[in-house]
């Protein structure tokens, strides 16, 4: 078999990805070479992601690269993945989810005192992160930062936020000797912390391969929590947050959605036997539409028009 070529975005982070899926295929005795590609959402460090109006910025390029040949599989960070994948390419596997929490970073050269969170000048372009930080937390003021995670570090200072929100997975897989508060009040993005790889349907040998990589507890959860997102959010681009972890062979799941200005929030909390995680998420995501999520997505989409 020749070299499975990994395509990945070109960030830090992004390689850090590659890297752990090729040492996999490697340890399963075959061949693996690394394909960068600059994704639209790496172009583009200007505008925020909710105003770009493009369903899967950063993963489209990425899908081009599997439909013409130029790549066998692609990673990704799962959470960035849409729920529907186009036509021909499937989710073949994902690695175990490591962190799924999202933190605070401050800036270092203002004089903060750690755990006050109000009264902040916050980067980030997170409609996610500004929703559930303003329903908590209503005085603080947002402005967009965009890039990976070294770009954002730098802006801290040279636009004067106060801090910055990051996924806590990416400053472990980094290394990063940062000072970072988790912030619990904030429900993790549907596979917040996930790798995924995806590949097409007609490459069956390479199917069973990846097969052998699949990490089977977090698929269970990620598929809760993306069918979660997908039956919810019609369409819309809207503060969704939803997790689900398993223990003692229960999966407890809790996913949230705020409005923009997080004055309305639908939260839900509930733990199942995991053989009925294959139909959950879509009957948690119509409960939670009858609690009023229905008519936050209105509202958002009312407004974005």
């Amino acid at each position: 078999m020749n070299p499975i070529r990994i395509g990945t975005r070109n960030s830090p982070l992004a390689m850090w990805q590659a890297v752990e899926v090729q040492k996999k295929i490697k340890d399963l005795g075959f061949k693996a070479e690394i394909i960068p590609i600059t994704s639209l959402g790496d172009k583009n460090l200007t505008q925020p992601l909710y105003q770009m109006d493009i369903i899967g910025v950063f993963t489209r390029d990425l899908d081009v690269a599997l439909l013409n040949n130029q790549i066998d599989i692609a990673v990704h960070s799962l959470k960035d993945v849409p729920t529907l994948l186009p036509e021909g390419i499937l989710l073949s596997a994902v690695l175990e989810r490591d962190y799924e929490a999202d933190v605070l970073v401050r800036n270092p050269k203002k004089n903060q005192k750690a755990g006050s969170y109000t009264n902040l000048y916050l980067g980030t372009g997170s409609l996610r992160r500004r929703a559930f930080w303003k329903s908590k937390y209503p005085e603080v003021t947002f402005g967009n930062i965009r890039g990976n995670v070294q770009t954002r570090l730098s802006k801290l200072d040279s636009e004067g936020f106060d801090g910055t929100i990051f996924s806590l997975a990416g400053i472990k897989r980094l290394g990063l000797p940062l000072d970072y508060e988790m912030l619990d009040f904030i429900i993790p993005a549907p596979a917040q912390g996930v790798v995924g790889i995806t590949s097409l349907e007609k490459n069956k040998e390479l199917t069973e391969l990846l097969k052998m990589i699949n990490h089977i507890d977090t698929q269970i959860c990620v598929n809760i929590e993306r069918d979660f997102l997908n039956m919810i959010e019609g369409g819309c681009t809207a503060p969704i947050g939803a997790f689900a972890k398993i223990k003692n062979n229960l999966v407890h799941f809790k996913a949230g959605i705020v409005s923009l200005e997080g004055t309305k929030k639908v939260l839900l909390e509930e733990s199942f036997p995991i053989v009925e995680s294959s139909t959950k998420g879509k009957k948690l995501a119509l409960k939670a539409k009858r609690l009023g999520a229905e008519e936050i997505i209105r509202e958002i989409k009312a407004y974005r028009e």
